[in-house]
């Protein structure tokens, strides 16, 4: 932990608070390493990924050498290249047999059949795409008091699941609404110390997936909250899909490739999918969308997958946009005023 300057502090409490580790059971560091098509990425976003996949490997290191009977184990796979799509069986099936997975990669697992398998079977999912030494330093996201992120978070969830309907507005110009009727409130905690528990580490969010087909309005992110976002890039959603894509330079380009607004058989992508409210005092990295999403005050609204937290849309996507300043209305009451919660 000393080449990273990992706070070794905030390892053990993974293992020991997040995860709730019990002498005797397995746990599993699974990482996506860049297979062939990946080395044509741009140089810094590949340099990160090679980065993270150094620091699994110093983290498993670490591991190894704590006492106790608990397995470690550690497996590497070529990247999907895309988050929310499916890792090789043999992963998922890897998943499944062991106690605790962290699954520490570059494009999501989360909102994945692999995951969700695990999680059936019994398995305690931690999964962390996107995660960075600086996350784990002190003073970092992972150093948060997660008792009081826990009891804040699951505040806050309780109020969603009761909501039917939601807005949301921010000075950048997002105008959203959504139906939230008979959809469950749900929360990213960072304590996942039961059979079966599953989120994001670091931890901190409300969530829930809107009705499909009620996503009317429009989704800003401003320039600077989406890692490579230089300039406004704005979603325009109708019957609950996205409609079309403006601005956002390279990152728009990309969106507008894998949305291919106009072609039925991309639907699934563009399905208003979520959302969420951070709730984490210490997260504060507007450019990773695993910290951004989590910072709290901020509302996140996710397109594509749903279909493993609740709603019905099933995608081999799912992509987090952050809204910054944030004011949320749930059945008109103001919950969140410009990134201020009200209640």
């Amino acid at each position: 932990m000393y080449k990273l300057k990992i706070a070794e502090t905030a390892l053990e409490n993974i293992l020991y608070i997040n995860m709730g580790l019990k002498q005797g059971e397995s746990v599993l560091l699974l990482n996506d390493v860049p297979g062939p098509e990946d080395w044509t990425l741009p140089f810094d976003f590949l340099t990160k990924f090679l980065a993270r996949s150094v620091m699994v490997r110093e983290i498993f290191d670490y591991y190894s050498k704590l006492k106790g009977n608990n397995i470690i184990d550690y497996l590497t796979f070529d990247s999907t290249g895309q988050q929310g799509a499916e890792p090789p069986e043999h992963v998922a099936r890897q998943m499944k047999e062991h106690d605790v997975v962290l699954a520490i990669t570059t494009y999501s697992l989360t909102h994945t059949n692999a995951r969700e398998g695990a999680t059936v079977n019994g398995a305690r999912v931690a999964s962390m795409p996107g995660l960075e030494p600086e996350m784990l330093r002190e003073g970092g996201p992972m150093t948060v008091d997660y008792e009081s992120v826990s009891h804040e978070t699951l505040r806050l969830a309780e109020i969603i699941d009761k909501a039917t309907a939601a807005r949301v507005e921010s000075p950048a110009g997002t105008a959203i609404t959504f139906s939230l009727e008979n959809r469950s409130g749900r929360a990213d905690t960072g304590i996942f110390s039961e059979r079966g528990q599953w989120g994001n580490l670091p931890a901190g969010e409300a969530y829930a997936a809107p009705v499909e087909g009620t996503a009317e309005g429009t989704l800003v992110v401003p320039a600077g909250w989406y890692e490579g976002l230089d300039t406004t890039m704005k979603l325009q959603f109708s019957k609950g899909y996205v409609t079309s894509i403006k601005g956002g330079g390279k990152v728009g380009e990309e969106f507008r490739k894998l949305l291919q607004t106009g072609n039925e058989a991309f639907l699934h992508r563009r399905n208003c999918a979520e959302l969420g409210v951070g709730t984490n005092p210490l997260a504060q990295n507007a450019q990773n969308t695993l910290e951004a999403e989590k910072i709290l005050g901020t509302v996140h609204i996710a397109v594509g997958d749903s279909s493993h937290f609740g709603g019905l849309t099933e995608s081999d996507l799912h992509e987090d946009f952050v809204i910054p300043e944030a004011t949320l209305y749930l059945d008109e009451k103001i919950i969140l005023k410009n990134g201020i919660l009200m209640i």
